[in-house]
C-alpha cells in the first residue's frame, strides 16, 4: 500500500453536525453503523467510508465554513463536476449532495482499493494511460462549461463555476511583482536573479488555448487503485477549463524530480505539441506561486499545507532548473 503524499488533519465523522449525519442516514435509507476515517488530501473536513445497518456502503466527505472558509467552495465545484460528468468507472459516482449554505457534504460511491504506488513503473504508466482516457471521456461528456451562479428559486447559495487556467496563469504572472518579499529559504537564488526573464517565460502561458475540460489535481492521494488494477480519479475541486496538455502534465508530476519526467513528455501528443518551453514555464509559474503562498497564505485548520507547498515548490523549481541547465 502506498501512503498519500498530501496529508492534512481531518475531522472525524462523529464530530460532523448531527443534522448532516441525519441527512446521510436518510439519504442512504439505513443508519450508519460503521465509519472508517481515511487519510490523504488537505481538507479539514471528514473523509469517511461508511457502512449502514442494511449493508449499504458509501463514502462521505463533509466540511463547514467554520473549519475552513474556502473548502466548501471546492466541494461545491466538485458537486458541479460530478453532476456534469455523470457516472463512469474512472471516477467515484455522486450519490447525493447536501448544502445548507454553511456545511457541504457529498455522498459518493465507496470504491474498494488503496492509493497507487507511483514509484512502480507499471503503475505510473497506467496513470499516464488512464489520464489520457479520462481526458477523452470528460471532453466527450461535457462540451460546454457553466459559469458561477447563485442558486435559483430565491436561494442565495453560491455555485462556483469551473476553474479557468487563463485566470490562474495571470495570477502567476502578477505574483512576480511580490516574489522579492519571499524569504530566501523558499526561493532559490537563480529564480531571484532572473525574475524578469522568468516572468516573460511564464507570460507565454497566457497565449495557450484553454478549450479542454480538465481535472487539474491529479496526484496519488487523489487516486484509488481498484483490486483489479484500474485507477479511479477523486477530488474534483479544481475541475475546469485549460489547455489539452494540462492533465497529462500534472499526471507526470509524481516524478518531476527525475529524468523520467523529461523523457515521458514525448509520449503525450498534447505535450509534444505544447513544447518544452511551455512545460518549463508551467513549472516555474507553479513553483513560484507555491513559494509565495507558503510565505503569505493564512491556512485556517490546514496545519500541514504550508510545508506541502514548500516541498512541491522545491520539486517544481528543481525540475525547472534541470530543464534550463541551471542545476
Amino acid at each position: 500500500m502506498s501512503a498519500p503524499r498530501a496529508v492534512g488533519v481531518r475531522a472525524a465523522y462523529p464530530t460532523i453536525p448531527a443534522h448532516v449525519r441525519a441527512w446521510v442516514d436518510s439519504t442512504l435509507g439505513s443508519p450508519v453503523v460503521e465509519a472508517r476515517e481515511q487519510v490523504g488530501g488537505m481538507s479539514p473536513g471528514c473523509a469517511t467510508r461508511l457502512v449502514c445497518a442494511d449493508g449499504t456502503r458509501a463514502f462521505v466527505k463533509a466540511v463547514g465554513a467554520g473549519l475552513n472558509p474556502h473548502t466548501p467552495v471546492l466541494f461545491r465545484r466538485e458537486v458541479l463536476a460530478l453532476e456534469l460528468l455523470g457516472r463512469h468507472p474512472l471516477w467515484a459516482g455522486l450519490i447525493a449532495s447536501y448544502d445548507d449554505g454553511d456545511w457541504v457534504a457529498l455522498l459518493l460511491e465507496d470504491v474498494e482499493g488503496s492509493h497507487p504506488d507511483l514509484s512502480l513503473d507499471q503503475e505510473m504508466q497506467r496513470l499516464v494511460r488512464q489520464t489520457d482516457e479520462l481526458s477523452t471521456t470528460m471532453n466527450a461528456r461535457v462540451t460546454s462549461l457553466p459559469t458561477s451562479a447563485h442558486g435559483g428559486d430565491g436561494q442565495a447559495l453560491y455555485r462556483p463555476g469551473p476553474t479557468d487556467f487563463a485566470s490562474v496563469a495571470r495570477g502567476w504572472v502578477d505574483a512576480f511583482d511580490r516574489l522579492h518579499q519571499v524569504p530566501p529559504d523558499l526561493l532559490p537564488r537563480w529564480v531571484l536573479d532572473r525574475l524578469d526573464p522568468l516572468r516573460e517565460q511564464v507570460s507565454m502561458l497566457l497565449d495557450e488555448t484553454t478549450d479542454t475540460v480538465v481535472h487539474v489535481d491529479i496526484r496519488n492521494d487523489n487516486l484509488i487503485q481498484r483490486p483489479t488494477g484500474e485507477l479511479v480519479f477523486l477530488d474534483w475541486g479544481a475541475f475546469g477549463r485549460g489547455p489539452a496538455w494540462l492533465d497529462p502534465l500534472v499526471a507526470r508530476l509524481e516524478r518531476v524530480d527525475s529524468p523520467w519526467f523529461d523523457t515521458s513528455l514525448a509520449s503525450s501528443p498534447a505535450l509534444r505539441a505544447a513544447g518544452d518551453e511551455v512545460v518549463t514555464a508551467w513549472l516555474v509559474g507553479m513553483g513560484t506561486i507555491l513559494a509565495w503562498r507558503a510565505h503569505s497564505a493564512v491556512d485556517v485548520n490546514l496545519p500541514t499545507l504550508a510545508a506541502f507547498r514548500r516541498t512541491e515548490s522545491a520539486r517544481f523549481l528543481g525540475a525547472a532548473a534541470r530543464r534550463l541547465g541551471l542545476a
